[in-house]
């Protein structure tokens, strides 16, 4: 990012931390009174539900007791044990007698005179029927909510289901609607359009002129209980609360401003870019070829991450693997180049099984007990062969065997070849080489640059002789070079003079050009 980016950044954040705490604020505010508003509409309409399942409990429990009654029916120990249920239940207004749907007698009549209920309008999981109703003995229209059970049925005045005081510092009405939409018990008038639109967006707070409805179901019998109240007080009591979280606001947008100027600065560290470009998945894999050097023919390739820039350029692995290592980032990095690895190359080693590609690990990876899984995983998946990916290792990874020998033969076991990256170049002591569970020893560039004047390289390949290692020499620039490590029996080498670290694309297509004849 360019400096006039950075700085046009800075400045937009800044009046974003300064706007948005005291946006925030009085969005807060209106939103906890909206809150406050709507949860004492909801606490009333659960207390009216309360209000309504004790109602059905009551009816429950008068219906028991009535089948509970032997008397002949309709005569005076009958009629007297009806009107004992009715008087002594604070919500049953009259008990019937019936005979397949046919009032016979009632609490209020010895021989009743109304006509046949119609069939239920519902009956509960429990049993009992439901009705809705305007039968009655006494020659007036008016909706009763009927329940019954055998042949008994009790009246319920369906007032008493919403019968329920407000606590809230404002009016709130209610009302109670059957599934049919029949507004049947309410203590304020409510509009059967407010019914329709609450239908249609399946019972979800509804605001319409200058009102909130909210509604809830009662379960067991159907009906839907609508509670709503003027806004207006809405108004008034988030006006309280904007003079409660409005400081608040100013104050957090000073210490915002400044806790953001900390972050962006934070945010340019290194490792928080590393990490970014890991999330990201930013990281690229080249691959450099490995070749027979009897025959220029290429045997496999090593893996090189490489972090592309804004520029255009690549940050090579020895700028950003230290890093890494340093700020605990080894294991993503690692995984990461794992699973690209398998993206870029799965297809081409499923249809080259002789060749390999090797991958180099770090010795915190030598810790991670996922990477052997995360393996496995892959090479099933892309049906690749588990020594088509060779592990290449410095010495630091070998510097304690107690932690490396079993990790590396476990790899070993499960069918990967083991590398000695850049030997010689580190702290070790070369008498440990004999105990190294490995299978090839790589020799270092620097070895390999000053073959002319430098007796250390004959040294390193008689040991890999006589240890019974495969050798790869990296770094060959020249012919001289090449010569040279043929002549004392090198097998395999890799460098400039065959070909740089390439792309996916470019790799797979000078891999094609340089395979062994079949």
């Amino acid at each position: 990012m360019t400096t006039r980016h950075l700085i046009s950044l800075v400045i937009g954040v800044l009046i974003l931390s300064v706007l948005l705490p005291v946006s925030l604020s009085v969005w807060l505010a209106h939103r906890q009174a909206e809150e406050k508003f709507v949860d004492d509409l909801n606490h009333y309409a659960s207390r009216v539900l309360i209000r309504t399942t004790r109602v059905v409990d009551q009816g429950k429990t008068a219906l028991g007791l009535l089948e509970r009654n032997h008397d002949v029916p309709c005569q005076h120990a009958h009629l007297l044990a009806l009107r004992r249920v009715a008087y002594s239940l604070l919500y049953i207004q009259e008990t019937l007698y019936m005979d397949n749907l046919q009032p016979l007698c009632s609490s209020l009549e010895q021989a009743s005179n109304a006509p046949p209920f119609p069939p239920p309008g519902r009956i509960t999981p429990d049993g009992y029927k439901t009705w809705l109703t305007e039968h009655n003995d006494l020659g007036f229209k008016r909706y009763m909510a009927a329940m019954g059970k055998g042949r008994y049925v009790v009246m319920i005045d369906p007032d008493s289901l919403i019968d329920v005081i407000p606590l809230s510092s404002w009016p709130i009405e209610v009302a109670m609607v059957s599934p049919d939409g029949r507004i049947f018990a309410s203590n304020s008038q409510l509009d059967p359009e407010i019914w329709q639109k609450l239908r249609q967006q399946k019972l979800e707070p509804l605001q319409h002129n200058g009102f909130l409805y909210v509604a809830r179901e009662v379960p067991e019998l159907h009906f839907t209980i609508v509670s709503w109240a003027s806004l207006a007080p809405l108004k008034d009591s988030w006006h309280r609360q904007l003079l409660f979280w409005l400081p608040f606001g100013a104050l957090l947008s000073l210490a915002a401003a400044l806790f953001i100027l900390r972050v962006l600065s934070r945010l340019q560290s290194p490792r928080n870019r590393l990490l970014d470009a890991l999330h990201a998945r930013e990281i690229e894999v080249h691959y450099q070829p490995i070749v027979t050097l009897s025959s220029g023919k290429i045997v496999g390739a090593e893996a090189l991450a490489r972090w592309p820039q804004p520029d255009g350029t690549f940050l090579p692995p020895n700028s950003f693997i230290p890093l890494a290592e340093q700020t605990g980032l080894t294991a993503q990095l690692t995984r990461l180049v794992i699973e690209r690895v398998f993206e870029d190359m799965g297809d081409w080693l499923h249809h080259h099984p002789d060749k390999h590609i090797s991958i180099n690990l770090a010795p915190a990876d030598l810790r991670c007990k996922e990477l052997p899984l995360l393996l496995a995983m892959l090479l099933n998946r892309w049906l690749v062969l588990p020594q088509q990916i060779a592990l290449e290792l410095t010495e630091r990874g070998f510097a304690d065997p107690t932690i490396s020998a079993p990790v590396i033969a476990g790899y070993r076991r499960a069918g990967h070849a083991v590398y000695i990256d850049d030997f010689g170049t580190g702290y070790s002591s070369l008498s440990y080489l004999q105990d190294l569970d490995v299978d090839i020893l790589k020799i270092d560039k620097s070895f390999v640059d000053a073959l002319e004047y430098k007796n250390v390289t004959p040294h390193i390949i008689e040991m890999a002789k006589s240890l019974g290692l495969a050798m790869v020499a990296e770094g060959i620039e020249t012919e001289g070079q090449l010569a040279w490590l043929r002549k004392h029996g090198v097998q395999y080498g890799q460098g400039w003079l065959y070909s740089k670290a390439l792309a996916k694309g470019e790799f797979i297509l000078w891999a094609e050009n340089n395979l062994e004849p079949e």
